[in-house]
């Protein structure tokens, strides 16, 4: 087996310690730092990171005027490492006794354009209902949040068009309708569907080409003969807005995005149609032999939350997938028995 389990903690295998010493001086950039965090004295911290070159051959970090930074093989230990870490601490909360509590931490992803609609009330909900949870959310492009998915960056994520695979169980959540934002003196109104044809014909403030939602309006257009003038192009839901508001143009939003917008007035929004398009959302997690406790229970808190801001109105123009879709993934081998 090589190196042996009893070699752990000696001279010839990393150790936990040593470890927590590379990510956190990776991440102040200061030895001096890292030991005052992790409450030893710095020439511990130093034989940490001297050890672990040692026994790799190769130099972690340069040292520099601003600090340590890691070096190419650094980097790639430093992501290892913090992985390992992390599974070691939700190990820890899941073994500890607590009065029967499902405790640990878990990572969730959040797409940009539904955070207002679902941030606030999952980590009320995981709050009430499981406590012991630590709840981290992280926001991105759907894009992202699946690198960071199939990476172990995250442990579930709210994800775009995505079908399974044999890595990644999906469970379709909601049908969602993209809606045309416009300055509010434009007199967009939810009741009032506006045809993409109608759009066309206005400028345009788009997101940056590859980006998911850029990629469905490129399909819309290409079903026409129009050529919008597209006036700025952005890498972000909240830039379109501004962009919007500036009088640079119109913009196409996901429902969720603008919802809270054309309420309280800011924007005026109408969905868009002929035809009618959708984005569909789903939440994703890997294919593991057992999934954690506290990860199932998320994942359960999720699809009870997103059913419930359908089902009330606070996201509009969104259709669930179906409610019978949750006992139909826990039937899946691999896959979480998620039941809201």
């Amino acid at each position: 087996m090589g190196r042996s389990a009893a070699g752990m903690g000696g001279h010839n295998g990393m150790d936990i310690k040593q470890l927590t010493s590379l990510v956190t001086v990776s991440e102040v950039g200061s030895v001096t730092k890292a030991a005052r965090l992790l409450h030893l004295v710095q020439p511990a911290v130093t034989r940490h990171i001297r050890s672990l070159e040692e026994e790799l051959g190769v130099p972690l970090f340069e040292r520099t005027r601003n600090g340590m930074v890691p070096t190419a093989e650094g980097t790639i230990l430093v992501e290892r490492a913090r992985r390992a870490l992390h599974e070691l601490e939700r190990a820890r909360a899941e073994v500890t006794p607590a009065s029967g509590q499902v405790t640990g931490v878990v990572r969730v992803g959040i797409l940009e354009s539904v955070v207002d609609v679902l941030a606030t009330p999952l980590v009320a909900a995981v709050a009430e209902r499981h406590p012991g949870i630590e709840l981290r959310l992280l926001t991105a492009y759907s894009g992202h949040l699946q690198q960071w998915l199939d990476a172990g960056d995250v442990d579930l994520s709210l994800l775009y068009n995505l079908a399974p695979t044999p890595a990644l169980a999906v469970l379709p959540l909601v049908e969602e309708t993209l809606w045309a934002a416009a300055p509010p003196g434009a007199g967009l109104s939810p009741d009032e569907p506006l045809r993409w044809a109608e759009l066309w014909q206005r400028p345009l403030a788009l997101p940056v080409p590859g980006h998911g939602l850029r990629a469905i309006i490129d399909r819309a257009r290409a079903e026409s003969a129009a050529e919008p003038e597209i006036t700025v192009e952005v890498n972000s839901m909240r830039m379109q807005k501004l962009m919007v508001l500036s009088g640079q143009g119109w913009t196409v939003l996901p429902a969720a995005g603008v919802a809270d917008d054309v309420a309280d007035g800011t924007l005026s929004g109408a969905p868009l149609t002929d035809p009618t398009i959708t984005r569909s959302i789903v939440l994703g997690l890997p294919r593991t032999a057992q999934v954690p406790r506290p990860v199932n229970a998320v994942a359960a808190q999720v699809v009870r939350v997103v059913r419930r801001q359908v089902r009330s109105g606070r996201w509009p123009a969104a259709q669930l997938a179906g409610d019978d879709t949750a006992t139909e993934w826990a039937g899946t081998p691999g896959t979480p028995a998620v039941r809201p």
